[in-house]
């Protein structure tokens, strides 16, 4: 399969393109570094220009996260009704407090099945804050009808300690064969993230994969991305790599420009 080294670019512009989304997809969202924003950016830049877009989570995020411009649905029903009406859908399984309980990965197959539902974005995988992870054998949950998986890992954690930059360091130690309080190398980043018990783990049969390098910079940041990406291009599991600039900062609650009426 033909690879492609992704032009760094904002979070919000061109995703669609930049990860090579199709007609209709279920993405899911998995590693560590970016997935609530990158997942957030996509649905904004695909809510403008259609009305079939649902966005939710198999595992866990804050209630903060959830955009305004998105209508929070509990049930099909609700999600259908908001469709229709034009509106972004967020399904939750639950609101506690400051925590949305995501939706059991068979519910999102379930949603994306019907007929009004163009794009279905799920955060799959949880990571604390950290910009580097290794999954345990319960992670990720990916639905099993996704078509595409973007593994997520911030080009920040390069130069610091697999302990001080990752979710779950254990693990990521374990498959570089390296100590936690080791620094991590590009092709530390490397591996982890292309490895079937790594970054590709639970991957749907028939799914693409697509790695997003995010927070790279010019200069170095650039150069380390570059380093990785060298190394997965390489991998017939690996779609395509992409480079991000940013995707931090809060997220807007104002309409998607352009979204359909």
């Amino acid at each position: 399969m033909a690879k492609s080294h992704g032009h760094g670019v904002g979070a919000s512009a061109y995703l669609r393109t930049l990860l090579g989304l199709s007609r209709s997809e279920l993405v899911a969202f998995v590693g560590a570094g970016g997935k609530s924003s990158l997942l957030l950016g996509l649905g904004a830049e695909l809510s403008a220009s259609t009305n079939g877009v649902v966005m939710t989570t198999t595992t866990k995020m804050g209630t903060a996260q959830i955009p305004g411009w998105a209508k929070v649905c509990r049930t099909d029903g609700e999600v259908s009704a908001a469709l229709e009406r034009g509106e972004p859908a967020f399904l939750v399984g639950g609101i506690a407090g400051e925590k949305v309980t995501g939706v059991a990965p068979e519910v999102a197959d379930r949603v994306f099945a019907t007929a009004a539902v163009d794009y279905l974005l799920a955060e799959a995988d949880g990571a604390r804050g950290k910009s580097f992870k290794a999954p345990a054998p319960h992670e990720p949950v990916i639905p099993a009808a996704a078509t595409l998986v973007v593994v997520v890992a911030g080009i920040d954690a390069i130069g610091r300690t697999i302990a001080e930059v990752a979710h779950r360091p254990e693990r990521v130690a374990a498959l570089t064969g390296r100590r936690p309080d080791d620094v991590v190398r590009p092709a530390d980043m490397a591996h982890v993230l292309g490895d079937p018990e790594g970054g590709r783990r639970g991957v749907p049969a028939g799914a693409r994969v697509v790695v997003a390098l995010t927070k790279v910079s010019p200069g170095s940041d650039a150069d380390a991305a570059a380093a990785i990406a060298d190394r997965l291009t390489t991998d017939p599991n690996i779609d395509r790599v992409v480079t991000i600039e940013a995707v931090t900062g809060p997220v807007s609650d104002a309409a998607p420009t352009g979204a359909p009426s």
